[in-house]
């Protein structure tokens, strides 16, 4: 019994073996680079959506319908990956996603009606909400075998391939066809799926999350808690308040300042990159966050920064304190998803992910139409102070697990 043992550490990649450390490091490297190519295949695809719409020759609600498909396809698929994760591994079911996510993004140039446009919208929605789903709860492995809190490193991964993406987007939506375009991102994404998979299925997951994952399997063990349950929920909430504003962003950030503050058509479509870049600048210093402020404080902190931003971006009277909030806001925002995520994660492995991850996702399509209708009902700058409210709560919500999560399960 002690050879199986010290044979289970060795094959694990746990901290006791001679490699561990190099191998934690290839495989952090590997999950990363699934971060970037989801955010940059998902942004080449969005850059696009005007000239698929002009193929298929949808209206405007016509292809709001069809956008659906994303969204169903990803909601549905959330909710099934954590099983999946739960019974081949987060790693070959990463893989797996990057694959259909990869092939998917081709087809939408293929389609010629908004109903086709909208059945293909449902397999690339699937492949990229598994692909959040498993890649995530890989990600929280890492972290606890790490001990480490380097969670928001891998989304600012996804933020930077998400600049890149639209940025290349941007520059070859003259030259070539949706068609083209398209069909290199999936050959992008194949070759990057093949390369980086091949690391991921190396390795088995972290001894920790091997472990963890074992003791869920304990008689008396095998059903989270009551109040285990209902701590995710909560961090599930957090996620929806935090992506609540990036959809609002996304949206209506530049129409804003063209609309409301009379900005310049260039200086408008500057607002989201603005917001954008300090979301990607807060991921990217967010680990050193987490370590000196610990996940609550990091939350809490940078939710109530988030809400002010937001009041500023909202309500300023001019284009430079509006662009001055939304950078404030995008630095407030830039965590709370990932610990959002990771504290769920932790607290219920791949299923605790699918749940945040899927209140997540629900709030990005919550945010862009419920701005709308509280536009139409008040004024723009009155709808956008929803994000600030939103952020507030995420931060009092996190204020309030500070104890609870501790002694959780």
């Amino acid at each position: 019994m002690p050879n199986l043992n010290k044979m289970r550490v060795a094959s694990s990649g746990g901290s006791r073996a001679d490699g561990a450390v190099p191998s934690l490091l290839r495989l952090r490297i590997a999950i990363t680079v699934f971060f970037a190519v989801d955010g940059f295949l998902f942004a080449g695809w969005v850059v696009r959506i005007p000239a698929v719409k002009q193929q298929t020759g949808a209206s405007a609600s016509a292809l709001g319908l069809a956008l659906l498909g994303v969204s169903a396809g990803a909601v549905i698929t959330m909710v099934l990956t954590g099983r999946l994760c739960r019974r081949f591994g987060n790693h070959p079911v990463t893989v797996a996603c990057g694959v259909l996510f990869s092939l998917s993004i081709a087809l939408p140039a293929q389609t010629h009606s908004a109903l086709a446009l909208g059945l293909v919208l449902l397999v690339f929605g699937a492949g990229y909400g598994g692909l959040n789903v498993a890649m995530n709860s890989a990600a929280v492995d890492l972290v606890a075998a790490l001990r480490r809190p380097v969670m928001p490193s891998f989304h600012a991964a996804f933020s930077l391939g998400g600049m890149v993406g639209a940025g290349a987007g941007g520059l070859v939506a003259d030259r070539v066809s949706a068609a083209v375009h398209l069909t290199g991102l999936t050959v992008i994404g194949l070759v990057v799926t093949v390369v980086a998979g091949r690391e991921l299925l190396r390795h088995r997951p972290p001894s920790g999350a091997v472990l963890a994952r074992g003791a869920d399997r304990k008689p008396g063990s095998r059903r989270l808690s009551t109040r285990s349950r209902r701590l995710v929920l909560v961090f599930g909430l957090i996620a929806l308040c935090t992506t609540y504003g990036e959809g609002a962003m996304a949206d209506w950030s530049a129409l804003h300042l063209k609309q409301d503050l009379h900005a310049h058509p260039g200086v408008a479509a500057a607002a989201y990159s603005v917001f954008a870049l300090a979301m990607t600048i807060g991921r990217l210093t967010g680990t050193t966050l987490l370590e000196r402020l610990g996940q609550t404080r990091t939350l809490v902190a940078g939710a109530t920064l988030a809400a002010a931003g937001m009041l500023l971006g909202s309500l300023a009277t001019n284009t430079w304190s509006a662009l001055l909030g939304f950078a404030v806001a995008g630095l407030g925002l830039a965590n709370s998803f990932p610990v959002a995520v990771a504290r769920a994660g932790a607290l219920a492995g791949p299923n605790g992910v699918a749940t945040a991850s899927t209140l997540g996702y629900g709030g990005m399509l919550l945010g862009p139409p419920v701005i709308g209708f509280l536009a139409d009902w008040f004024s723009l700058p009155v709808a956008l102070t929803t994000v600030a409210l939103l952020a507030a709560t995420a931060a009092l919500i996190g204020g309030a697990t500070r104890h609870a999560s501790s002694s959780a399960g």
